[in-house]
């Protein structure tokens, strides 16, 4: 590759030459810290982030993905497996969601082979290179390299054969309805593929056109059970194959391109995305697409692990949510509705679940991608328009997973943090609605609503499950609304209601145990009480991991513990109480706990499950009550033992984003425990120093002085040459620039923001 990267840094000299910028700062090549498969270790029993290799460009319409397992299994790449069966487009945010509209192409040599296990290749991880905008692979069975670099909406291949007169290019169209057509006299296949797993409408298709560099000596087509020369074929499953005469080491070159509206589209995209470029020059601009977002965030110092772990992280906060939009003839934007099937105007961007992404991911995108975060908003407005709900858990439309309302949260921190450009009063129309009804799908609107909104809290005995997980999340969701409404100066009583419905929270709190608890109709508590029971009240973790999601008032949860201490030491508690767990809901241990049990081992992390987001803001809760060096302590040990840039190396479901975006937030020295609030929670920055190159032409500086393994700990700070002592950053502090310097040291100093008035926010503190 040692021309592509030669071609790489010419166009990278050349943008730092045309810079309008005075400084003409250096573009970095970072991309060589990215390993893209960390994570994908991993299988059902245990997660070590559940992903795949993605070769895409920055929520990019569609990735690609080597696949080692068989059509349909969410699992398409494990680093376990020793062959690999196809190069697919993939649109899975996650294995348990799955994927939709996928095809893969692959090369071989002599006999066509249609399906997977026979036609899978032996390859080796020591051949292999995997980067966010290439990917390659020695296909040691067939003697043939494969490689793929992205475009949004299409890709380029290339395909090096051995000499023979049967170098083959099999493109599965996958099951579930698909169809194919092979154009000799272009050089081309066309097709579409309607696999999906869920969520979409009737008229769904994925169209495709590959486009080759050198004509076919022969074709044919497959319908799922023979062969045969026909050239086009639509069948439950179909697939097509072309071949060619090859000399030794001659390059097949490839382009393909997709669209979820029309044939004719998938040609407009390649036409406008790939063209003439070549195999070098798309590669080129999409490591210069991932160069250009890597280096708004430039860190310094720390080991060379921490930005591995750093930038492979920022890799996976950028994949999701993905652009499901494209540009017509006439260059106008517009989508394939994945609600009413109907081609529109407008953004729609998909593949997310808010339960997940609400926490730090979409609270990233308002600090880093302000523009893009109000194109996704004006896509929600859409999906509203198009499907009379806000999506939780789109892939591509409605998807019947997760629970609560926290479209809510990010709707409202957007608007908040000053973030315009769509009908903010259509998606308030689109909240309200939600807060007052069930949707068409459990994880649509807010299920048990009418429990709710009358008694403060969803009652266990009335066939709603993992009701107490509902009541705390409607209520943190209340909050953002009710500051949402502050804004858009909506009636006091509309405001009050919301209010109100924010200290739901304290309607499933027992002072008896100290816990968060279910709660019946009758007003009494469920019974009997086990703290490390995982579902039944709680959603994917017990009440140990529930009992702190109070985002918007954990001063007011420390009243209920008996004050700061009390709530302090019971956060203690999380950390050193071993991770046993309870799992009569499920029938079995679930990877969630086995991931929890995993990392108490090795690490002695106690019931505290990083692997699963419930509880990854907890760590940061020590900042409200004035113990901000626990903070320290945990957040470093966390990044520390639980990310490595290896195959196994996270804790548990990467799930869109979101455990990644914790990495990036907290080696910042920040966290966004409560979005609404506008408020970045202090922790032990990573680095030496952190430069945030922001959209509206600022920088804010990260700087952690005598920072090392050991010097964790916030000694003192300067904000823009100014002595220091909250334990949070404002959102405004941070878009105006400037400078943050802290002297880090291997001891705590207890002093150092631990006054009552250096806490974050609070609701029940707010005057």
């Amino acid at each position: 590759m040692r021309s592509l990267n030669l071609i790489w840094l010419s166009l990278a000299a050349l943008l730092t030459a045309c810079s309008t910028d005075n400084s003409k700062e250096e573009l970095l090549d970072l991309t060589p810290y990215v390993s893209t498969q960390v994570g994908t270790l991993s299988d059902f029993k245990l997660s070590t982030g559940n992903t795949y290799p993605a070769v895409a460009t920055p929520w990019g319409m569609n990735f690609w993905t080597p696949q080692t397992n068989e059509n349909g299994d969410g699992w398409a790449y494990m680093y376990q497996k020793d062959s690999i069966n196809g190069l697919k487009q993939t649109h899975q945010p996650s294995p348990w969601i799955n994927d939709y509209a996928a095809f893969s192409i692959f090369p071989m040599v002599g006999e066509v082979k249609f399906k997977e296990k026979e036609r899978q290749s032996k390859y080796s991880h020591e051949t292999e290179i995997a980067k966010p905008h290439y990917y390659k692979v020695e296909l040691e069975s067939y003697n043939t390299t494969a490689e793929v670099t992205p475009t949004t909406r299409g890709a380029v291949f290339q395909f090096t054969f051995p000499k023979s007169s049967e170098s083959i290019v099999l493109l599965d169209a996958y099951h579930k309805g698909s169809y194919v057509k092979v154009i000799p006299e272009e050089n081309k296949i066309i097709g579409f593929a309607k696999n999906n797993s869920g969520g979409v409408p009737e008229n769904f298709a994925n169209y495709f056109v590959v486009q080759f560099d050198k004509p076919f000596t022969t074709q044919g087509t497959w319908n799922g059970k023979e062969s045969s020369n026909a050239l086009e074929v639509e069948a439950y499953r179909t697939a097509a194959y072309v071949k060619f005469d090859t000399k030794e080491g001659e390059v097949v070159t490839a382009k393909v391109a997709s669209s979820f509206i029309s044939p004719e589209q998938a040609q407009i995209n390649l036409d406008r995305e790939i063209g003439d470029k070549t195999f070098a020059q798309v590669f080129d601009a999409a490591k210069l697409e991932w160069n250009t977002e890597f280096n708004k965030l430039k860190v310094e110092g720390g080991s060379e692990r921490s930005k591995q772990n750093f930038y492979t992280s920022m890799y996976r906060t950028l994949l999701f949510p993905r652009k499901f939009y494209e540009y017509d003839a006439n260059n106008k934007l517009v989508h394939y509705s994945p609600y009413n099937g109907e081609v529109r105007d407008g953004y729609m961007f998909t593949d997310n679940g808010f339960w997940d992404t609400f926490r730090a991911v979409f609270p990233f995108f308002t600090v880093m991608y302000p523009e893009m975060d109000g194109q996704i908003m004006a896509g929600l407005v859409n999906t509203y328009e198009e499907s009379g709900w806000l999506p939780e858990w789109a892939s591509p439309g409605h998807r019947d997973c997760m629970i609560g309302s926290n479209s809510a949260s990010l709707i409202a921190d957007a608007y908040l943090k000053g973030i315009r450009g769509y009908d903010i009063e259509k998606l308030y129309e689109a909240i309200i609605k939600n807060s007052n009804q069930q949707g068409p799908l459990g994880s649509v609107g807010r299920m048990g609503a009418d429990y709710y909104n009358d008694l403060g809290y969803i009652p266990y005995d009335v066939g709603i499950h993992e009701n107490t997980a509902r009541t705390l999340e409607y209520a943190y969701a209340d909050f953002t609304i009710s500051k949402l409404a502050e804004a858009l100066g909506k009636p006091q009583s509309e405001i009050d209601l919301f209010k109100k419905r924010a200290n739901n929270y304290k309607n499933v709190f027992d002072p008896s145990t100290n816990f968060m608890r279910a709660k019946m109709k009758d007003g009494s508590w469920q019974t009997p009480f086990i703290p490390e029971a995982w579902g039944g009240a709680f959603t994917e973790g017990s009440s140990w991991h529930y009992t702190w999601s109070v985002f918007h008032d954990p001063a007011g949860l420390a009243d209920l513990m008996g004050g700061r201490d009390a709530f302090a030491a019971k956060l203690d508690s999380v950390f050193s109480t071993p991770s046993i767990a309870n799992h009569d809901y499920y029938g079995f241990e679930i990877h969630e706990i086995t991931e929890m049990k995993v990392a108490d081992e090795k690490y002695g992390t106690g019931q505290y499950a990083h692997g699963n987001q419930p509880i990854q803001h907890g760590i940061y809760l020590y900042d409200y009550v004035g113990q901000p060096w626990k903070a320290q302590k945990w957040t470093r040990k966390v990044m520390k033992d639980l990310y490595s840039p290896t195959p196994d190396g996270l804790c548990g479901d990467e799930d869109n984003g979101q455990t990644s975006a914790w990495f990036v937030f907290s080696a910042l020295g920040m966290y966004p425990v409560a979005p609404g609030t506008g408020q970045y929670i202090i922790g032990s920055p990573e680095f030496e120093k952190a430069s945030m190159k922001l959209e509206n032409g600022n920088t804010f500086t990260v700087i952690a002085n005598n920072n090392s393994e050991e010097n964790v700990y916030i000694q003192s700070a300067k904000l823009n040459g100014k002595d220091f002592n909250l334990t949070y950053l404002t959102h405004d502090q941070i878009m105006a620039g400037g400078k943050i310097e802290f002297e880090m040291g291997p001891q705590p100093n207890k002093a150092w923001g631990s006054a009552v008035e250096s806490a974050p926010y609070s609701m029940s503190r707010e005057k």
